[in-house]
């Protein structure tokens, strides 16, 4: 996959990296750079920019001096956080607690990725959600369902690696009229915690999500692709939000059936 970068606003830059999957099949990556209300920037995730990139980016960013921070958002993307340290190292480094547990050498802030005083330090600029009901670290480390979604008020993007997926179907539905579609990520039935309650309390997360970030315009999505409203030519946001909670309402009963 060609790296590339995707402007989607005057402050939102979206960054579509590669990633090999087992080192053969390439799925993409994404990292996103955001300019906020104070005229600093802000790195979503991790990515080791190339030098034709980090130039790009360095003529935003001043040659890097108005990075803020980089604020790493799912606990088992931790390929390249030791080169964006390196890239910007007067940047403040936010990480998941499994992501201080892994690099514990690297300059972490206190305050992690998923805790509430992170996202209310930066709320001026972003809202922040975690999935409820699901392991947020799962002890299979083959299910990488959760993590923390960001939204950027300013351009109504929605940054989320996994949890949300967004892609293109094959030829047969498109023929049908199908061309994309926005869904869970399929580890969703292994993510979910294995109590009574956690299907209710994730189908309530992902409503309240719905009702607070429907009018969103934009969605990054790690591994697959970005959906955008200037390349956006079927349903809103909000209805393929609505259609996806709806297509994963049998796996939620069957999880209600047999845990409670």
């Amino acid at each position: 996959m060609t790296e590339k970068v995707i402007q989607i606003s005057d402050s939102f830059w979206n960054i579509r990296g590669s990633f090999r999957a087992g080192g053969l099949i390439d799925v993409g990556t994404q990292v996103s750079l955001v300019k906020r209300s104070n005229g600093k920037y802000v790195f979503l995730d991790s990515y080791s920019l190339t030098d034709e990139m980090r130039d790009k980016v360095n003529q935003l960013t001043d040659n890097g001096r108005l990075v803020e921070a980089v604020i790493n958002l799912h606990p088992f993307h931790t390929l390249h956080v030791t080169r964006m340290h390196e890239l910007f190292p007067e940047a403040k480094l936010y990480g998941t607690a499994r992501h201080l547990t892994r690099f514990p050498e690297l300059p972490w802030e206190d305050t992690r990725s998923e805790d509430t005083p992170l996202h209310e330090s930066f709320a001026e600029d972003f809202e922040f959600s975690l999935p409820e009901g699901v392991d947020f670290v799962s002890v299979n480390e083959q299910v990488h369902f959760s993590s923390v979604l960001a939204l950027h008020k300013a351009s109504k993007t929605i940054h989320v690696d996994d949890t949300l997926m967004f892609s293109s179907l094959p030829a047969p539905a498109r023929l049908m009229g199908v061309k994309d579609r926005l869904s869970f990520h399929p580890t969703l039935a292994l993510a979910l915690q294995k109590r009574g309650g956690a299907a209710e309390e994730f189908r309530h997360w992902a409503e309240s999500l719905l009702e607070r970030w429907g009018g969103a315009e934009n969605i990054c999505a790690a591994h697959t692709a970005p959906l955008l409203a200037a390349r956006n030519s079927g349903r809103s946001i909000r209805d393929r939000l609505r259609r996806a909670i709806d297509n994963i309402g049998w796996l939620l009963r069957a999880h209600k059936l047999r845990y409670g």
